[in-house]
């Protein structure tokens, strides 16, 4: 995932509700697919991080090199600056880049 290029807002905004649910016509739907995307996307973002964070472990217990490791620091607020997974997932769906299909409607037919 290449979060970049991501263009969600930082802060939060409000959004036009008819716009949320114009792909399924039901908010309550819209929120749980968005909100499941979210739930990827926060893993997403934490798996890259932890493997970031791991190049910088240290197996002893010195207090210098805690807080020498400006590149660790780096990192960190690289992440902290990103927009928030809930923001990230809701500008997919208005771009209409997340999939979903109803289940339900898959075995009546």
């Amino acid at each position: 995932m290449d979060l970049k290029k991501i263009k969600a807002p930082v802060n939060t905004i409000t959004y036009n509700r008819n716009k949320i649910d114009e792909a399924t016509g039901n908010i309550y739907e819209s929120i749980s697919i968005i909100s499941r995307r979210a739930e990827q996307i926060n893993s997403e973002i934490k798996k890259e991080l932890i493997e970031k964070l791991e190049e910088f472990a240290t197996f002893n217990d010195s207090l210098e090199e805690i807080f020498e490791n400006k590149e660790q620091i780096e990192v960190s607020k690289f992440y902290e600056k990103l927009p928030k997974p809930h923001a990230l997932a809701v500008q997919e769906w208005l771009d209409g880049k997340i999939y979903y299909r109803n289940t339900e409607e898959d075995t009546k037919a």
